[in-house]
C-alpha cells in the first residue's frame, strides 16, 4: 500500500493572496520557511532552497490553481536517496474564501517511508494551520515552535 496523504484547508482570504502566500519567498518566509531562508519565487522549471538548504524542484505552477515540486524524502541511514511529489491545489470558493490541498505521494513501501510520510503530513497540516493564522491576523505561529529554531538551527522536522 503506497504511503500518500492529502490535508486541506479554509483559508479567509482570495485565492491570489493565498496562492502568493505560497509562491512568492517574502510571503512564505513570514510563516512557514522562518529559518534558513528561501532562495526564490516558485517558477515552474527552477529549483529554489528552502531553510537554506533543501532543494525544491518546482514542476508546475498554474497562477491560482497548482504548484507542483518534488524535494528529497527523509531516508533511513544507507538508503539512496530520492523524491516525493508534493501537489498544492487552490481552490475559490463561493465565499470568497479558499481552499487549500496539499498532497504528497511517493515514499518508498518501508519502514522510514511510513514514518516520513506521517512526518511530512504532520508538517503541512501545521503549514496549513500558520499560513491561516498569518493572511488571515497576521501572526507567525512557528516563531520560536521548534527548539532548534530558539538555537538558531533549522528543523525540518519535529525536534523531542
Amino acid at each position: 500500500m503506497p504511503f500518500e496523504f492529502r490535508v486541506n484547508g479554509r483559508i479567509d482570504r482570495p485565492v491570489a493572496e493565498v496562492f502568493d502566500a505560497v509562491v512568492n519567498p517574502d510571503q512564505l518566509s513570514r510563516y512557514f520557511v522562518t529559518l534558513g531562508g528561501i532562495s526564490g519565487p516558485l517558477v515552474a522549471g527552477t529549483t529554489v532552497t528552502w531553510w537554506g538548504e533543501v532543494p525544491i524542484m518546482v514542476e508546475e505552477v498554474a497562477a491560482n490553481e497548482r504548484v507542483v515540486f518534488r524535494w528529497d524524502a527523509m531516508v533511513a541511514k544507507g538508503e539512496a536517496p530520492y523524491k516525493t511529489r508534493v501537489e498544492m491545489r487552490f481552490q475559490s470558493l463561493d465565499d470568497g474564501a479558499t481552499m487549500v490541498t496539499i498532497a504528497e505521494s511517493g515514499w518508498h513501501e518501508n519502514e522510514q517511508g511510513q514514518k516520513s510520510s506521517y512526518i511530512n503530513c504532520e508538517g503541512w497540516s501545521q503549514m496549513l494551520a500558520c499560513m491561516k493564522a498569518w493572511l488571515e491576523h497576521g501572526i507567525n505561529l512557528r516563531q520560536g515552535y521548534y527548539v532548534s529554531e530558539l538555537s538558531g538551527k533549522p528543523a525540518l522536522e519535529p525536534q523531542g
